[in-house]
């Protein structure tokens, strides 16, 4: 695993998929970035699935409304699949059930936060890549130095 591939439901999905790209790469990780909807071209998503899957790259879906993308990408391969979906304010948040609930033998990951989702693309490409997961190690400590810096400030104002 060395490569992240989001594959977006259509193009609409860009700009939430970016963000998750920008992430990524900050670890130093390859983001390949396709476009392939499992339910307006099943075919072509497959062949995209099949064609990524080759260099065991960790994918991450982003479709929102009926998320029927990051089921059918996790039941067609053996690599992780991380579900994350754009947030939607048309159906009050209830577009996300889709990617919770999953049928059985299915079990793409969601994380709702585009960061946080490369972050956990990130980790398990970590756990085969040490120069990853030093870069995880150094960004959670600066996230630690920076929240009792806060905290000291908050402190030291009273």
């Amino acid at each position: 695993m060395s490569k992240v591939v989001i594959i977006m439901g259509s193009k609409a999905d860009l700009e939430w998929s970016g963000r998750i790209a920008r992430s990524v790469e900050s670890f130093g990780i390859t983001v390949e970035m396709r476009i392939a909807s499992a339910h307006k071209v099943p075919l072509a998503c497959l062949e995209v699935i099949k064609e990524a899957e080759k260099g065991n790259p960790v994918f991450i879906t982003v479709a929102g409304r009926s998320n029927a993308l990051s089921a059918f990408a996790d039941a067609q391969t053996h690599c992780p699949v991380i579900a994350c979906p754009p947030y939607g304010d048309k159906f009050a948040g209830a577009d996300l059930y889709s990617s919770l609930r999953m049928p059985s033998g299915v079990a793409p990951l969601v994380v709702l936060d585009p960061e946080n989702a490369a972050l956990a693309a990130a980790k398990i490409i970590g756990m085969a890549n040490p120069a990853v997961f030093d870069k995880i190690k150094e960004a959670q400590e600066t996230n630690r130095q920076t929240l009792m810096a806060d905290d000291l400030n908050l402190v030291n104002t009273k």
